[in-house]
């Protein structure tokens, strides 16, 4: 529940003072235009002066009631770095099967300067606006405002109409630069009842109240007809946010970025049963189900008999024939790097194509496990950069991976990625939680997260000169998903390029007969590296003393945890063991003079540790270094925490060996 920390229910009912009405489009002052930085935040190179939203509702006989989204915009630019802030876009969603396409107009688009002492006001003409199809679901339009220079101020204004009214569009009120002022007011119709969600933690007012409306239309005898009915007008205010700022270890900052969003939970129309909106997960199961895109692509396994007949030939074993079948579907599939939870050209022309996107490949996994007696079933996913499905939801997830059952032991596994292996998923998918779903129409969450450890092991045996030089062989091992990450980073690099990369990382040694194991074959297995390594400098020598680092070449100078205050949680991915072990032969002549003591942190919960011991006997020192972070995200509230174990870990680590001679 970490990552809801920034997430609660709006609460309505506050008392405050609405000042829309003193941000208005077209009123520019001599001193805005004169202002050279941002009051608040003088490293900003723009500004978002104010930010208004509007969302109220039309009517005509053909749809019933639609939707409008209202938003003007005021920006003013400090720096040439915020010139980036012309190009404006908005994407509206055109995949609807049952409903018209959105539709997105710009107006009001002006840009103001200031030239000798008078403002110049250039608009916005045709050949400045493109519209984009993104794909087959989303379009985009595009406006370049003309004249933008540093100082200059922009505004515009767009208004969004769709007929969709279970989920508008979000209103952010958080950006990568600060927002100086935000008001949003929805006008909604006494049929339907939204439930309303702010994300990000940022302070606001608010206030809600019941008033008339009415609505004007034309009827079927082209004759004006209208009716009256009460409306809910709430409106959300606030001002002074900060810009969202990219902080170290972060998952995906779209996650805790300001917003205001509504979600329609039922519709109540006069002399009309009631429509509940508000979704179980077992709705969302019998929802997806019985699309023709999710549910009829999961009964082809017929289609694979004879391939399946040919790769299974005298093998019984459940967990050898899902291995195979797994190597088999990575093996033929290419994924065209599409996401999406619904095939696009089905499972049977994805197979003979040899392509598709996600759910093509994962439902022709999950096709040919059925058919080998496997069961398995698919998992709804939202990947890192989709956000997460704070409550049930059809639209919340953008993933399909696949859940297979051997014996009561339960197998995650994802075939759109050559270098996965069984429980060893993309590191995007690792996103809190899936949702199993059935046929029948049940549903269980699923942990994302791995249990256990991965692990990096180094084991280096090492001489250090009379005049400070290392040299020795290493060993390392990497398991599980670290295992993962290096295979995914490294497979296309040549393997000069590596070591190139490895020997500077290391403080430039010089590594020679250099092996590597499972890096492309054994996906199952660790990866290891073995290497010989000669270093030319990572020893001082004062006054005839050598002093060495406890952990050589591999120690941390900088804790990359330096904010004063963190907003957001700490997202280490999954759980790590980072071990070392150096067995060190000292120079013939020499001593150990002094050593430092032997340290063990632990955080008050056990989630992070780390131990550094050291051991001498004759000639030999023995360090043995060991970190431990055994939770994936942490609270932004234990950043204090972090912050400090990795300074003490780090001061640790540059506590100096100190030889001397006999």
């Amino acid at each position: 529940m970490l990552r809801f920390l920034l997430i609660c229910t709006a609460l309505l009912g506050s008392t405050i003072t609405i000042q829309a009405q003193k941000y208005e489009l077209g009123k520019v002052t001599i001193s805005e235009l004169n202002e050279k930085v941002h009051p608040k935040d003088s490293s900003a190179p723009a500004a978002i002066l104010f930010k208004k939203g509007r969302t109220y509702f039309g009517y005509n006989k053909d749809v019933g009631f639609y939707a409008n989204h209202v938003c003007e915009v005021k920006i003013k630019i400090y720096k040439k770095e915020g010139l980036s802030w012309a190009d404006q876009k908005v994407r509206f969603y055109i995949g609807y099967e049952k409903l018209n396409e959105d539709r997105l107009e710009f107006s009001d688009a002006v840009t103001y300067n200031l030239e000798n002492g008078n403002i110049v006001k250039t608009k916005l003409n045709n050949q400045g606006e493109f519209k984009t199809k993104i794909n087959k679901y989303w379009k985009e339009k595009t406006i370049t405002l003309p004249n933008v220079k540093v100082g200059s101020i922009i505004e515009y204004k767009y208004v969004l109409k769709s007929e969709n009214l279970i989920k508008f569009p979000d209103f952010d009120i958080q950006f990568d630069i600060p927002v100086d002022y935000f008001y949003y007011k929805t006008q909604i119709p006494e049929f339907f009842i939204y439930k309303p969600i702010l994300i990000g933690g940022i302070p606001l007012t608010t206030e809600s109240k019941f008033t008339s409306a009415s609505q004007s239309f034309d009827n079927a005898y082209s004759q004006t007809s209208s009716f009256s009915y009460k409306q809910i007008e709430t409106f959300y205010e606030g001002k002074d946010v900060p810009a969202l700022k990219e902080e170290p270890y972060i998952n995906n900052l779209e996650n805790y970025r300001g917003s205001i969003q509504q979600e329609l939970e039922r519709v109540r129309m006069p002399d009309q049963p009631v429509k509940d909106y508000s979704l179980t997960w077992e709705g969302v199961a019998q929802t997806i189900f019985k699309d023709e895109s999710f549910g009829k692509q999961l009964n082809e396994a017929s289609l694979f008999t004879d391939d399946l007949n040919k790769l299974l030939t005298n093998v019984e074993d459940k967990n050898e024939r899902l291995n195979l079948i797994f190597t088999y579907v990575k093996n033929r599939m290419n994924w065209n790097e599409i996401n999406s939870c619904h095939t696009e050209k089905g499972v049977v022309k994805a197979y003979k194509d040899q392509t598709g996107n996600v759910a093509e490949i994962n439902f022709i996994l999950i096709n040919m496990l059925r058919a080998a007696g496997i069961e398995a079933n698919p998992v709804l996913v939202s990947t890192i950069q989709n956000g997460l499905p704070v409550y049930p939801t059809r639209t919340g997830f953008n993933y399909v991976i696949v859940a297979a059952d051997i014996d009561g032991k339960r197998i995650l596994l994802d075939a759109t990625h050559k270098l996965t292996s069984s429980n060893i998923l993309p590191l995007n998918v690792l996103n809190w939680k899936g949702r199993l779903v059935k046929k029948d129409g049940s549903s269980q969450e699923i942990e994302l997260d791995p249990a256990s450890q991965s692990k990096e092991i180094y084991t280096l045996m090492v001489k250090v000169d009379p005049d400070g030089k290392m040299n020795g062989q290493a060993r390392v091992q990497r398991t599980d998903y670290d295992a993962y990450s290096f295979r995914e980073e490294n497979n296309a690099k040549t393997e000069d390029s590596y070591l190139e990369k490895f020997e500077n990382k290391l403080g430039g040694l010089t590594i020679s007969n250099y092996k590597i194991e499972n890096q492309k074959s054994n996906l199952d297995q660790s990866v290891i590296e073995t290497f010989t390594f000669a270093s030319d400098s990572r020893s001082d020598i004062i006054n005839g003393k050598i002093f060495v680092n406890p952990l050589l070449f591999f120690t941390q100078t900088k804790n990359p945890f330096n904010q004063e205050n963190r907003v957001m949680p700490v997202y280490f991915g999954y759980k790590n063991l980072e071990r070392f072990t150096f067995n060190v032969e000292i120079p013939q002549g020499y001593t150990v003079e002094s050593m430092p003591k032997p340290v063990k942190i632990s955080s008050e919960d056990k989630k992070m540790s780390f131990i550094l011991n050291f051991s001498v006997s004759e000639n030999k020192i023995q360090i043995i270094s060991q970190k431990e972070i055994n939770n994936s995200i942490f609270a932004a509230e234990d950043y204090g925490m972090i912050k400090e174990f990795f300074q003490k870990m780090i001061v640790s680590q540059n506590e100096k060996i100190v030889l001397k001679k006999i």
